[in-house]
């Protein structure tokens, strides 16, 4: 078995529409979450998410990943999976015929409701990617993820399946796979069991509307820098006040917007 074949974590096995990329053979996990990867590339995954504490948690069992090649549903002689768009201009589009049949695929044995089990389309023209987003995710039973390539997808499988368009920012990648690889990781971490403390993410970045205050650690000093006194004090009551201050100092700073909307949810 080649490297990029080797076994990364627990997938689900099981009769498929036409032959797709499995990462492994191991059956699946009752209850755990899972996502469910839309790929021309699936040799891209798992990719980071193989590394760190998201791989740890892989190999555990405590989330499930599962490729589904795009290319296994191609049309015709080449498996053809993208034709130049209706109407002229430049690109190929990734078509209904190819696309429709690979999420009926991913389908099987989900939950229809988009609350449960929503469906995403990693997407420069979708809604950019919260913390509140992949906190509503990770509650999820787990998502479908496709991964656009060229010009994008027919815009009727979009409508037909009820697809969340997501984007990470206001640029534009050559494709879905690392897009998808970030959200899945936002989504993961937030899991139970995953960080193994559950207090480490509320304070992060977002968690409360607000940036996350600065960080130190040891030395105390370096390079003539300094960790700020109130952090060695000793006094719990006057860091938290610390940590808040520069908190809503760096996001009234960096992020105008996030501020404004801070303001108006505290009001």
């Amino acid at each position: 078995m080649s490297e990029k074949s080797k076994s990364h974590g627990r997938l689900a096995i099981r009769p498929s529409l036409k032959p797709r990329v499995l990462m492994t053979d191991t059956p699946d996990i009752v209850g755990v979450w899972k996502a469910k990867v839309i790929t021309l590339f699936p040799e891209a995954f798992p990719g980071v998410l193989d590394r760190s504490l998201t791989g740890k948690a892989l190999q555990d069992g405590l989330w499930q990943l599962q490729t589904i090649e795009l290319r296994g549903f191609g049309i015709g002689k080449h498996s053809d999976v993208d034709h130049p768009p209706a109407g002229g201009g430049a690109g190929m589009v990734l078509k209904a015929d190819v696309v429709g049949p690979a999420l009926d695929d991913a389908r099987r044995g989900t939950p229809v409701n988009p609350d449960l089990w929503p469906v995403i389309y990693m997407s420069p023209r979708g809604k950019p990617l919260t913390q509140a987003m992949a906190k509503k995710f990770s509650e999820a039973e787990g998502v479908t993820i496709l991964c656009g390539r060229f010009e994008g997808v027919d815009e009727r499988v979009l409508e037909e399946y009820d697809v969340q368009e997501i984007s990470l920012g206001d640029f534009v990648l050559t494709g879905g796979e690392i897009a998808a690889q970030a959200l899945i990781d936002a989504t993961v971490r937030l899991l139970p069991n995953v960080l193994g403390n559950a207090e480490s993410t509320k304070d992060e970045s977002h968690s409360n509307g607000l940036l996350e205050h600065p960080q130190y650690t040891k030395p105390a000093e370096w390079k003539g820098r300094k960790i700020p006194d109130v952090l060695l004090s000793g006094h719990h009551g006057k860091v938290a006040t610390w940590r808040d201050e520069m908190s809503k100092k760096l996001t009234k700073l960096r992020r105008p917007d996030l501020w404004e909307s801070y303001l108006k949810f505290k009001d």
